[in-house]
């Protein structure tokens, strides 16, 4: 029998792939548990087992009888609870069912905010189409709807009058996973940020933030997250401070974390935070391109149960970086794909770290109905903003979809 410290990672799809990669870099022993016979991150693992991840009945006895040493995920918001629930189990270290709970569940942000006196917006939870009327009525100006554990952006609608609202509460309801029913809240009119980071026996510390632009046909979805360490129009140590107050505030016992947050007069007020890294390669690949620090290797240490963690640092030379994660979108309003032109510059430029397209020639393509269905994105950083507009400007010309 293998002598290796053992790790479950759950699930096993494309975003659990780099730090599957990084278990085995570390000289470790990965167990990923996934329903597809086909999952991604199958083919880097040491052991598979094929299932539903909220199956436990199905894996749990076996992952105990390999005597695993540790139970993680990351860029993957409906796994957080999970996590926590299999490591208590196991008796590992957890961020624990409570914690877990309060980041998933954005009631639960909502009504901490309040409790600490941290900025939040006007909110109430509704199980009734009844109830967000009333609300908004007494409310009387935008407002936003949510379900109350669900990710991705699916089920979140901008609401300007009574006839959207009848119109998608439904919707908005049945994403909520544990508790049918909807948060309502004040549409804050600002500016939206990311802030990734991470909490290590020496506090938490942000290690990447985010400016973020949306689609002009639906607000509510991100089409570039554009990362640097300062801002000459934000206070991003305002921002620094606000996050690092919420999770240390918390009791969150270790990890990372990915938030989201809007500006409105003066003041950062939180959307939701999660305790995993941001989707889309921001916690494997950005975070550590911008602060130089090794996010994966401290998640991976924590949570085997070492104390012995790096403190967590930007690096001096890194303070002028810029990255950018930036959503494709499909001409006009979509149609059939005839080809793909200028592929090659994001192949072979060396400051773009990744590319991916969902389609391929032949398919379908439209415009995005939540953060899933977005065609595609690449990852891109330089050592300057200047330098990174160019590139982000050669590849908007360059790279084109006919359809």
């Amino acid at each position: 029998m293998s002598n290796k410290k053992k790790i479950v990672v759950l699930p096993g799809a494309i975003w659990q792939v780099p730090i599957v990669k990084k278990i085995g870099e570390m000289g470790y022993e990965s167990i990923v548990v996934n329903p597809a016979v086909d999952s991604p991150a199958f083919k880097f693992a040491d052991k598979t087992i094929q299932s539903d991840i909220f199956a436990k009945q199905n894996y749990l006895e076996d992952i105990k009888r390999m005597q695993v040493n540790a139970v993680l995920s990351d860029e993957c918001d409906i796994a957080t609870k999970l996590i926590a629930e299999l490591a208590d189990e196991l008796h590992l270290p957890s961020q624990g069912v409570v914690m877990a709970e309060l980041y998933t569940n954005k009631v639960r942000m909502r009504e901490f905010l309040c409790d600490h006196n941290l900025p939040c917006p006007a909110f109430q939870i509704c199980y009734s189409l009844e109830e967000a009327l009333t609300f908004y009525r007494n409310l009387n100006k935008q407002m936003i709807i949510k379900p109350i554990d669900s990710n991705s952006s699916h089920g979140v609608f901008t609401i300007h009058n009574e006839d959207e609202l009848k119109a998608h509460f439904e919707e908005a309801q049945s994403f909520s996973r544990e508790d049918k029913a909807v948060i309502c809240e004040q549409y804050i009119n600002g500016t939206e940020f990311t802030i990734d980071g991470i909490k290590t026996p020496h506090g938490h510390t942000c290690l990447a933030i985010s400016e973020k632009k949306h689609y002009a046909y639906n607000e509510n979805i991100a089409y570039e997250l554009f990362f640097s360490h300062d801002n000459p129009n934000f206070d991003y140590d305002l921002l620094r401070r606000t996050n690092d107050q919420y999770v240390n505030l918390s009791g969150l016992p270790f990890g990372l974390t990915h938030a989201e947050y809007k500006f409105q007069e003066g003041q950062f007020y939180l959307i939701e935070i999660g305790a995993r890294g941001g989707g889309n390669l921001i916690s494997a690949e950005i975070v550590p391109c911008m602060s130089g620090y090794d996010n994966y290797e401290a998640l991976i240490k924590m949570a085997l149960g070492e104390k012995d963690i790096k403190e967590p640092t930007i690096a001096t030379e890194l303070k002028n970086r810029c990255a950018v994660l930036e959503f494709f979108d499909a001409p006009g309003k979509g149609g059939v794909v005839k080809a793909i032109e200028g592929e090659e510059l994001l192949k072979n430029n060396p400051n773009v770290l990744s590319y991916k397209f969902n389609f391929m020639v032949g398919d379908t393509i439209q415009q995005a109905v939540c953060d899933t269905a977005r065609i595609g994105f690449y990852i891109a950083y330089a050592d300057s903003r200047e330098e990174l507009k160019q590139l982000m400007h050669a590849i908007k010309n360059e790279v084109k979809f006919i359809i």
